[in-house]
């Protein structure tokens, strides 16, 4: 069964899909003719004060993407600002603190639940005009000359241009970490709100962030090596809050957690190119990254934006090869892709090599950066937004 052409397909109803779906509403002249296809699975619960969220996901979102969602009217009800990012390296000498304060923002950023993003664009897509296809994963056929075939299941679309947002696919650049994350929630005696925390140890980086149902606990993701990921996942309340606690040190006061413990691989990928003939490739398609520094989502959501913009003046005379359009999207994102896969590639293994002379040399850089306003400027222009071309 053959369905009608669209102009624009979107395979994958993520955060970064949706984005995409949204903007695309508003510039598009008919925005019926862009289909989001949406693979059919229960949508996660949205958390609520008498019903918290038990998708363990949170989302660090950047002062860019908060005022992106802002602007779709897509910012969920439910978020706690980060004032203070913290950066340290436990057993070592130095440390650097980013304030909201230093770039005259309201907020670094703000942490969601992703269920609760999930749930208030689900809200907005079912508003906003597209249209929305559930069924089994869509893969991508034949492309040619007049546009690209998409499978999904036993149904054809066709359109003119197709955006992968979700799912790793073919990948250029694979680096597996040998590192699992350990996700829970845990609860601190001395809480500092709007305070987030990444503290680089031997076993691999680990964030508290403030957590946005529970106004004094912390979302905490926790970097280590798979045997010991699994140790700790394993451990009884007691046993994890005093491991969580030596750790992290005594900023917080005593660190306790009663939570469920989650685990999950870390790996990079990425594409090289980011567009093939009328395929392009955003947000998890495009790369997954390390979670530290929490870029991920932060940098698919600017993919998503920057192909809106690009895709507008083109969708006035879609008959038109998207090429040129296509073209300037993908060299407008290799600078902000290269930097912000590279930061976060790096920072885990340089302050985790176990050579001394190497860690200490990264706690004199956060210690210069703490001094030197200006040497920590760069490192939070792109936390705030990431590189703008």
């Amino acid at each position: 069964m053959t369905s009608s052409a669209f102009d624009i397909a979107i395979l994958g109803a993520g955060p970064v899909g949706r984005v995409l779906a949204l903007m695309l509403a508003r510039v598009a002249p008919d925005p019926a003719r862009i289909a989001l296809l949406a693979a059919s699975a229960p949508a996660p619960v949205a958390p609520s004060a008498a019903a918290p969220a038990t998708d363990p996901r949170v989302l660090a979102m950047n002062h860019g993407s908060r005022v992106l969602l802002e602007s779709l009217h897509a910012w969920p009800e439910r978020s706690a600002d980060i004032r203070n990012i913290h950066v340290s390296q436990r057993g070592r000498l130095g440390r650097t603190l980013i304030q909201n304060t230093d770039f005259g923002v309201p907020q670094l950023g703000s942490v969601v639940a992703y269920s609760g993003l999930h749930a208030k664009l689900d809200e907005c897509v079912a508003a906003c005009g597209v249209t929305v296809l559930p069924g089994p994963p869509a893969r991508i056929g034949m492309q040619d000359a007049d546009g690209v075939r998409i499978e999904q299941g036993d149904t054809t679309l066709l359109c003119r241009v197709a955006v992968q947002s979700d799912g790793a696919g073919a990948v250029d650049v694979r680096r597996d970490y040998d590192q699992h994350a350990v996700l829970t929630t845990a609860h601190a005696t001395l809480p500092r709100r709007g305070w987030a925390w990444e503290r680089f140890t031997a076993e691999g980086p680990l964030a508290l962030l403030p957590h946005p149902q529970t106004p004094d606990a912390y979302s905490v993701v926790w970097c280590s090596a798979p045997e010991r990921a699994a140790e700790l996942a394993a451990l009884d309340n007691a046993a994890f809050s005093r491991a969580l606690s030596v750790a992290f040190g005594d900023r917080l006061g005593r660190l306790s957690s009663q939570a469920p413990r989650h685990v999950f691989p870390l790996a990079l990928s990425a594409r090289r190119a980011q567009v093939h003939g009328r395929v392009a490739a955003i947000g998890n398609a495009a790369q997954t990254l390390h979670p530290v520094a929490g870029q991920g989502l932060n940098l698919g959501l600017r993919d998503a934006a920057r192909l809106a913009q690009t895709l507008a003046g083109w969708l006035a005379h879609p008959e038109v090869n998207p090429g040129s359009a296509l073209a300037e999207f993908a060299g407008a994102r290799h600078v902000d892709r290269f930097i912000t896969a590279g930061l976060t590639d790096l920072m885990p293994r340089i302050f985790s090599t176990g050579l001394a002379p190497v860690e200490h040399a990264c706690g004199l850089a956060l210690l210069g950066m703490d001094l030197a306003s200006p040497l920590r400027a760069p490192l939070a222009q792109h936390l705030l937004q990431g590189f703008r071309a």
